[in-house]
């Protein structure tokens, strides 16, 4: 192993008494409360999912103390299924923290070895082919790695950075944009039809489809993260639709009954409203 510089951790000590803590915390439960004796594998899974979704959220509205509680209720899941595995005598939580360590060695052998990597892409080509000889299976496919349960956006945004590690990219982001447009058309010739009726609507997804993808992968040429950008204007729009509910509701008004022109006022000032 080479000799590697790091800034001292003067905090290391209260670190690993802390974990130690949790350790003994998880143990005492697991054994004695009647809920976590309960808990499988499976039944942790979906509070796992709820709570990753509450961490993004937390890093999105860039509120650092709830990112700190959400990392705590994360940690804890993983201590918690290393805990149920230990039990079934498969692995405990040394061998995942022992595993993962091996992983991040081996695929840096720029720091570790005598790899080079000059930039942020070097590094990102060398970890993609790495896990690809990691599997020891030549027709082993590079987007293997991408999970078939993750939300369509982001699982577009895994794929287009998957390809990109081995290679298979645009070179420039003029034409990613030449291929945005092109799709834009293509999905709106399929609404050219004259009636309804006359839209073929499975083409027409397909158009869509195309046309989200593209536009994906323009946001990534110009570090913009897709689905961070569309929650925020998720969030903007939910702010300034209460805004329009609660003004309106003091006006003596029902947002049911209201016309759109009187709804878009109230649109317009929410705009504004800080």
């Amino acid at each position: 192993m080479p000799d590697i510089k790091t800034t001292p951790d003067l905090n290391r000590k209260a670190k690993l008494e802390a974990f130690d803590r949790l350790l003994t915390i998880m143990d005492e439960l697991r054994e004695n409360c009647p809920w976590d004796k309960k808990q499988t594998l499976e039944s942790l899974r979906h509070l796992t999912i709820e709570e990753t979704y509450e961490l993004s959220d937390a890093i999105i509205e860039n509120d650092l103390d709830e990112i700190r509680k959400e990392l705590g209720d994360l940690m804890l899941h993983n201590v918690f299924y290393a805990r149920i595995a230990s039990e079934k005598k498969v692995f405990d939580v040394a061998d995942v923290l022992n595993g993962v360590c091996d992983k991040l060695v081996e695929r840096h052998p720029h720091i570790y070895g005598d790899v080079e990597a000059e930039d942020e892409q070097a590094v990102k080509e060398n970890w993609e082919k790495i896990k690809l000889k990691e599997k020891g299976n030549k027709n082993a496919s590079v987007l293997g790695g991408v999970p078939k349960s993750l939300p369509a956006l982001v699982k577009a945004m895994r794929i287009q950075e998957k390809a990109r590690g081995i290679g298979f990219d645009w070179e420039k982001k003029e034409q990613v944009w030449e291929k945005v447009e092109e799709e834009m058309q293509e999905f709106k010739a399929e609404f050219n039809a004259e009636t309804p009726e006359n839209i073929d609507k499975e083409k027409a997804q397909q158009e869509f489809g195309d046309l989200l993808f593209s536009l994906i992968n323009y946001a990534r040429f110009i570090d913009i993260n897709p689905e961070e950008a569309l929650e925020r204007t998720n969030k903007k729009f939910i702010k300034r639709f209460q805004f329009l509910e609660r003004e309106s509701a003091k006006d003596g008004k029902s947002i049911g009954n209201m016309t759109l022109a009187e709804m878009d006022e109230y649109w317009e000032r929410a705009k504004y409203d800080r």
